[in-house]
C-alpha cells in the first residue's frame, strides 16, 4: 500500500510524526505537510503567489501553504502515480460537528477525495499529545481493517478519544453532531492602540446525542464518520423547482 500523509498543524507537529511512523509499518508513505500550523485553512488553495517545496532531514516534504495545497501539489506535481490512500492527520484536538466545515485536517483528506482516491481524516478528541503514540496506533488499526470495507473512494473523519491505546473502545459508525453558534470575539488593543480581534472559542455541543461523533467519543469510543460533498439540500431543491414553475 502507498499511503500520502498531511496534516493542518505543520510538518513538525508530533502528531504527524506519529502517525507517520505507524503507518510505515505497514505501508510506503510520503509526508506532505505545510510549514507551520495552519489550523483553520479549510479547502482553501494559495492562488495568489507561488508555493515552494522543501525536504526536511527526516524525508518529510514541507510546503508554505495550506493543506489542500499539500495534498494537490503532492498529487499533480510530486507522485508519479496516485497513492492508495491519503491520510490527514492526528491532528491536535477534536475535529467533530461543524468543526468539520473549518478543519484544514478534514481539508486535507477532502483534496484526496476529490481526486478520486480513499481518504482519511484523524484528529484526537480533546487537546494534548499525552496520548499520541496510542492514537497513531488505533489510527494504523482502522487503515489496516477498514481501508477496504467501504466504496471507493470514500472520505472517513474518525476522532480518537485521548487515551491510552487499551482503554479505547471498538470504533463506531456516527454522524455528525452540532455545535451552537461560536463564542463571541475576543477584543484587544495592538501597541499602536488599534482595536484587534481573535476569532473566539467553538460553541458547546447542541446536537451531542446518541449516534453522533460527540457522543461516541465522551464515551471513550473512536468515532467513525463517513463524508459526502454534495451541499445541495434536496428538500429545498425541491420547494425551489415548485416556486418556479
Amino acid at each position: 500500500m502507498k499511503i500520502l500523509i498531511s496534516n493542518d498543524d505543520g510538518y513538525l507537529a508530533p502528531g504527524i510524526n506519529a502517525l507517520a511512523d505507524a503507518l510505515s509499518q505497514i505501508a510506503d508513505i510520503v509526508v506532505v505537510a505545510p510549514d507551520s500550523n495552519r489550523s483553520g485553512a479549510s479547502n482553501s488553495l494559495s492562488l495568489d503567489r507561488p508555493l515552494s517545496m522543501q525536504q526536511a532531514a527526516n524525508g518529510f516534504y514541507f510546503v508554505n501553504g495550506t493543506p489542500t495545497d499539500c495534498v494537490h501539489i503532492a498529487l499533480t506535481g510530486l507522485l508519479t502515480e496516485p497513492p492508495d490512500l491519503v491520510v490527514s492527520g492526528i491532528n491536535h484536538g477534536p475535529n467533530m460537528g461543524d468543526d468539520t466545515l473549518y478543519s484544514g485536517t478534514v481539508a486535507a483528506a477532502t483534496e484526496g477525495y476529490l481526486f478520486g482516491i480513499p481518504a482519511i481524516a484523524f484528529s484526537q478528541g480533546s487537546y494534548g499529545w499525552s496520548h499520541i503514540d496510542a492514537a497513531a496506533k488505533a489510527a494504523r488499526d482502522i487503515v489496516q481493517r477498514y481501508a477496504d470495507a467501504l466504496q471507493k473512494p470514500y472520505l472517513l473523519n474518525v476522532n480518537i478519544p485521548n487515551l491510552p491505546y487499551d482503554a479505547l473502545g471498538q470504533p463506531l459508525a456516527t454522524r455528525l453532531g452540532r455545535r451552537h453558534q461560536a463564542e463571541p470575539v475576543i477584543k484587544a488593543l495592538d501597541p499602536r492602540g488599534r482595536e484587534i480581534y481573535w476569532i473566539g472559542p467553538p460553541g458547546a455541543c447542541k446536537d451531542a446525542g446518541e449516534g453522533t461523533d460527540f457522543h461516541a467519543v465522551a464515551q471513550g469510543r473512536i468515532s467513525m464518520t463517513p463524508l459526502q460533498i454534495d451541499l445541495t439540500h434536496k428538500m429545498q431543491l425541491d420547494l425551489l423547482a415548485k416556486a418556479l414553475g
